[in-house]
């Protein structure tokens, strides 16, 4: 019996696709750097910023040292950008993601959420309409560690007070989330409905034929 339902956050319970985005090419744009230049660098810190080992600012900075533009200007721009878009990603937020939140909350199931997240996304996430309805809301950015660590998804089942078993996980699959979560023990659902926003090269996860799909936000429901 599920007891809880864990979630992603970013294109399962809304998408940074549904207005302006800003990616490593728009960054590069900012600075006047190749993206081609810029983008393999920003990589480098990817798992730093994930696991708390470092704010956007200090990998920013990190960045444009190792590329030789560094001044705190380009800094802060880049900062304020990155927190202008993600201000408009949760202003955003659908209904029909509200709407299973309430639902999930009527039918009394525990509420989880597993996010790999840098600081400012751990900042929005904590100041959007969703985080009062999370029981156990995990940031990889807070917890150091990120998925699909198998200890990620044991915090959260710890956190919740059930068992893997009991726990239903949802998301687009970014990360190799669902084989985390389901070598973990829980059964895991990918998320699609955000699905044909997305576009290359930022296409976090294709269809995973192997994973039962839900194609709107209600259709997790089924999966109860």
């Amino acid at each position: 019996m599920i007891k809880a339902v864990i979630f992603d956050m970013f294109e399962t319970l809304v998408t940074i696709f549904s207005g302006d985005t800003y990616f490593s090419e728009h960054i590069a744009a900012d600075l006047s750097i190749p993206v081609e230049v810029f983008r393999p660098v920003w990589h480098t810190t990817e798992n730093a910023r994930s696991s708390g080992q470092c704010t956007i600012a200090e990998a920013v900075k990190i960045c444009l040292e190792m590329l030789g533009c560094y001044s705190e200007e380009s800094v802060q721009l880049i900062v304020r950008h990155r927190s202008e878009n993600l201000d408009g990603v949760f202003a955003r937020t659908p209904k029909e993601t509200i709407d299973l939140l309430k639902e999930l909350k009527a039918r009394n199931i525990k509420i989880g959420l597993i996010s790999n997240c840098y600081s400012d996304e751990a900042k929005a996430i904590k100041e959007s309409v969703l985080y009062p309805y999370f029981d156990a809301p995990v940031l990889s950015y807070e917890q150091g560690v990120t998925k699909p660590d198998p200890e990620i998804f044991r915090r959260a089942v710890d956190m919740l007070g059930v068992s893997a078993e009991e726990c239903l996980f949802v998301g687009d699959g970014g990360s190799k989330e669902l084989f985390g979560a389901r070598d973990a023990g829980m059964k895991a659902v990918q998320a699609r409905y955000f699905a044909h926003l997305a576009y290359e090269p930022h296409i976090p996860c294709g269809r995973l034929e192997e994973f039962d799909q839900a194609e709107t936000q209600m259709d997790v429901l089924k999966y109860l």
